[in-house]
């Protein structure tokens, strides 16, 4: 499907995308397949971690770039800069990331002081890719900053009060406003889970806050939250998403996707009633949280349809997933449930 694929991604070619074809020995194929392999990133890559995962990875300089979860071994959550050649082999920074205030806005060193980071996610918007993650700021928010090279990074304002998480970025601006999708929560790992829509006219301000999607049953029964940046495609803006259940053994984290409207995206058009993965594999259920499959990152190439999912496995190691477009699309359709 490389070459003769629609056309269905809005946005740019990446000849260089990770990449594995599906395996020809499936029992039963699937329209995201794991790399063969996982996990991309040990727990230890660098010197004092004990876990890296539910990390963010974009296209940098004709190689790739990203911001890494790497819980260390005092088990603080704190982000590091990491980058690659082919977006499987990485060198992760060993020092974490030290955000400064944006230049001419040094209010913003009122609060940066860092008491934690995590589940960070990286979107390109123009000249820049900023960044967001969930910020410790008297209980979890989303805090926002940016780089242009991924070795100086500047700290905006925290986007929202707390409790929340899951701040995910639309990769460009929604009728003249920067938009962002998360997921409002509380201290813990939250009783509600309910995914809203916000929009800001420069990134300090945000509002016009519009319901999403909730949890449902089965997978996504307990809460959910948006996973990679959005993908802008001709049938909507594709969202990968995680979905969580609460079992006898605790919650269990898979991914589903859905479509949502190009122009006003807190409409959904399609949602997936049967997950896309679940933890199956021992690296996604077995580690510091089992049975995690926690997307984060998409990577796409709008001239074959290729799409590569970052995810983290069991809060402790970095995967690599695969799909095409217009396979994934039309599972979406064929299995929404809205």
């Amino acid at each position: 499907m490389d070459k003769t694929s629609k056309q269905t991604i809005i946005g740019e070619a990446l000849p260089n995308i990770p990449w594995e074809e599906r395996p020809s020995d499936a029992r039963h194929p699937r329209v995201v397949w794991r790399s063969a392999r996982n996990p991309i990133i040990p727990r230890d890559l660098i010197p004092s971690s004990n876990s890296i995962f539910n990390s963010a990875v974009v296209p940098f300089e004709g190689q790739f770039a990203g911001v890494f979860r790497c819980d260390n071994r005092a088990r603080r959550m704190v982000l590091h800069a990491g980058r690659s050649v082919d977006g499987i082999d990485w060198e992760i920074d060993h020092d974490m990331i030290e955000f400064v205030p944006e230049p001419g806005d040094e209010r913003c060193a009122e609060i940066a002081t860092f008491e934690y980071g995590y589940d960070p996610r990286v979107c390109w918007i123009e000249d820049r890719y900023y960044v967001t993650w969930c910020n410790g700021y008297h209980g979890p928010t989303i805090g926002m900053g940016y780089t242009y090279d991924f070795k100086t990074f500047y700290q905006l304002e925290n986007s929202y009060l707390p409790y929340n998480r899951n701040g995910v970025l639309f990769p460009r601006k929604i009728k003249g406003h920067y938009a962002m999708l998360s997921r409002p929560s509380d201290r813990g790992h939250t009783p509600f889970g309910d995914m809203f829509y916000s929009e800001s006219p420069d990134l300090c301000y945000w509002g016009r806050h519009r319901h999403v999607m909730s949890p449902t049953r089965g997978w996504q029964s307990t809460k959910i939250g948006a996973g990679p940046n959005p993908i802008e495609t001709t049938e909507g803006w594709l969202l990968i998403y995680h979905g969580v259940l609460t079992s006898c053994n605790g919650f269990v984290y898979s991914a589903g996707a859905a479509l949502l409207d190009l122009d006003e995206p807190w409409k959904v058009i399609y949602r997936t009633e049967p997950y896309l993965w679940s933890p199956q594999e021992p690296y996604e259920c077995v580690g510091d949280v089992p049975n995690v499959a926690f997307p984060c990152a998409a990577l796409t190439d709008a001239e074959t349809g290729r799409i590569a999912i970052y995810y983290g496995g069991a809060d402790t190691v970095v995967c690599l997933a695969y799909t095409q477009v217009d396979e994934l699309i039309d599972f979406v359709k064929q299995n929404s449930r809205v």
